[in-house]
C-alpha cells in the first residue's frame, strides 16, 4: 500500500481498524466525524478526520495565509479545528499539548491547485497513465477521481517533503475539454472517496492553445488551428445550453458536467499560455455565462492583469518554466510578481510530481525575481499565494487555506522559514491529526516502493 502504515500498522498513524467506508480508521478519534455519504450521491465524500489531539503551538513565526505575520505567535487548535490565533499573551487552556516553536514557522497546510499524482502515479510507467482520455477532443464526461490510485507514492512524498495537505487533481491537457478534476485531503486511505475533500465542489479541466490542436490536428480531424479550437468550445456550450434548459432527466454524462458550470456549481480550470488566448477564453465565458475561476500556466498572465482582476480570475503560474514549446516563449520570471502588483489573484502551482515537494521554494523564486524589477510583496502574501489563493480559486476557502477560527487545522510546522531553500517540514497536521512528524520514524511515511532506501523510514 501507500504508506508504510498499511502493510506493518505503522507509519502515520496507528490503524487499529477499517471503516465501512474504505478509509482505514483508527480505534478511537476525539474529532468529529464527516457526515455518511449520501446514498443518493455516488462516489460522494467518505472521508473521516484521522483523530488528534488538542494542541497548542507556541513562540513561533506564524503566517495565517490571509497576509498577516504574527512574531512569537500561538496557534491553538482542536477537534480538528482551528481555535485561536494570537500573540504570546494569547491563553493556553488546560489539557492542550504545547509545543514550543521556538525559532521555527507555522503557516496554514500548504495546497497545490494543479497536481495528477494518483492519475500518474509512480511507478511512472505506461501502466499507470491514466490522466487523459484523449480520444476525442471534448471529454466532459470522465472524472478525474475514477483513475485516481491512493497508494501512489507522490502523496507522502508531497506532504513529508512539502507540507501538503490538499490538492486538485486534474486531467491531463490533450482535450479541449478534459473533464471533472476533484479536490483530495492528502491523507492515507483504501480509496478515492475516503480522500476526497468533504464538501468541495468539482471543477471541470479546460484547454486551449498548442495542446488539443497538435493532438487532433495530428490525428488529421477538427481542431487543427486556434480558431478550430474555439469553433468546437462553443459548439459544445451551445448544445450544453440546451440540455441544460431542457430535460435533464435523460441523463447525459457530458452535458450533466456542462450543465453544472453553467449553473454556477462546477469550476472551471483552464490550461492556457497566451494572454490573446486568455482574453478570448474571457469573452466566450461571457458568451455562455460561466466563469473561468483560474487559469492554469498562464506565462502570459502579466501582460492582462487588468482583465484578470477585473474577471475576479486567478492566475495558477509556474515561478520560471518557460521557452519549452512556442506558447510559453514570452513566459518571465516576473510574471507573478506583476499580476499581484496589478491586484489580480496570484497561485503558485506544480503540475509535477516532484514540483509539488517544493512550491515553497518556488513560491520563494517568484518573490526574489519581484524584488529584482522593485517589485516588493512581502512574505506574508507569498505565503497566500499557495494557501487561501489556491483554496478560493478551488472554492474550499471557507474551509481551509488560513488559520482561521472555524477552519480546518490544516497546519504545517516548519523547522524554520518556509521562504528559504534550506527550510523542511517539521510537522504536518490534517484536519488537528499529526500525519508527519521529522522527528519520529513512526510518523514518516513510506511507500512500498522505497522500503529499504537510505534514508527512507525506519531501516535498519
Amino acid at each position: 500500500m501507500r504508506y508504510r502504515a498499511f502493510t506493518v500498522m505503522g507509519g502515520a498513524v496507528a490503524l487499529a481498524a477499517c471503516s465501512a467506508n474504505g478509509q482505514s480508521s483508527p480505534a478511537s478519534a476525539n474529532s468529529t466525524p464527516a457526515p455518511a455519504a449520501s446514498a443518493d450521491v455516488p462516489y460522494a465524500s467518505t472521508y473521516t478526520p484521522y483523530p488528534g489531539a488538542p494542541t497548542a503551538l507556541v513562540g513561533a513565526t506564524i503566517y495565517d495565509g490571509a497576509g498577516q505575520r504574527i512574531d512569537s505567535g500561538t496557534l491553538l487548535f482542536s477537534g480538528g479545528e482551528i481555535v485561536a490565533v494570537g500573540g504570546s499573551d494569547l491563553a493556553i487552556p488546560d489539557g492542550y499539548t504545547r509545543i514550543d516553536g521556538s525559532g521555527k514557522f507555522v503557516t496554514p497546510g500548504i495546497i497545490d491547485i494543479h497536481s495528477h499524482l494518483g492519475d500518474y502515479p509512480s511507478p511512472s510507467v505506461q501502466a499507470h497513465s491514466d490522466g487523459n482520455e484523449a480520444t476525442s477532443p471534448t471529454t466532459p464526461d470522465v472524472w478525474a477521481e475514477h483513475s485516481v490510485w491512493p497508494q501512489d507514492p507522490g502523496f507522502s512524498r508531497a506532504m513529508a517533503n512539502g507540507g501538503i495537505t490538499a490538492l486538485q487533481i486534474l486531467p491531463g491537457s490533450a482535450n479541449l475539454m478534459g473533464g471533472r478534476t476533484v479536490t483530495l485531503k492528502n491523507v492515507p486511505s483504501r480509496t478515492v472517496q475516503g480522500m476526497k475533500f468533504p464538501d468541495a465542489p468539482y471543477g471541470m479541466k479546460m484547454a486551449c492553445g498548442e495542446n488539443p490542436k497538435r493532438v487532433y490536428g495530428g490525428r488529421g480531424r477538427k481542431p487543427s488551428t486556434r480558431m478550430g479550437n474555439f469553433a468546437v468550445n462553443r459548439q459544445t456550450w451551445i448544445d450544453a445550453q440546451s440540455y441544460a434548459d431542457g430535460d435533464r432527466s435523460k441523463r447525459n454524462l457530458a452535458n450533466d458536467t456542462l450543465a453544472g458550470v453553467l449553473d454556477g456549481e462546477i469550476l472551471v480550470h483552464n490550461h492556457c499560455y497566451r494572454a490573446d488566448e486568455m482574453a478570448l477564453v474571457l469573452d466566450m465565458a461571457k458568451e455562455f455565462g460561466y466563469k473561468v475561476s483560474a487559469f492554469h500556466h498562464a506565462v502570459e498572465s502579466y501582460k492582462i492583469g487588468d482583465l484578470l482582476k477585473d474577471a475576479d480570475t486567478c492566475s495558477a503560474v509556474w515561478a520560471d518554466w518557460y521557452g519549452f514549446k512556442m506558447e510559453s516563449y514570452d513566459g518571465i520570471p516576473e510574471n507573478a510578481a506583476l499580476i499581484q502588483k496589478e491586484g489580480a489573484c496570484v497561485v503558485i502551482h506544480s503540475d509535477d510530481e516532484n514540483g509539488i515537494q517544493r512550491l515553497n521554494q518556488e513560491a520563494a523564486k517568484a518573490q526574489a525575481a519581484g524584488r529584482r524589477i522593485g517589485v516588493e510583496i512581502d512574505d506574508a502574501d507569498v505565503i497566500s499565494w499557495i494557501t487561501l489563493n489556491a483554496a478560493k480559486a478551488m472554492g474550499i476557502d471557507d474551509q481551509t487555506g488560513s488559520l482561521t477560527k472555524g477552519k480546518m487545522a490544516d497546519v504545517v510546522l516548519w523547522n524554520g522559514d518556509p521562504l528559504s531553500v534550506y527550510s523542511r517540514p517539521e510537522k504536518v497536521w490534517v484536519d488537528g491529526a499529526l500525519l508527519f512528524d521529522a522527528n519520529d520514524p513512526k510518523r514518516r511515511p513510506v511507500s512500498d516502493f522505497e522500503l529499504g532506501q537510505p534514508g527512507e523510514g525506519d531501516v535498519k
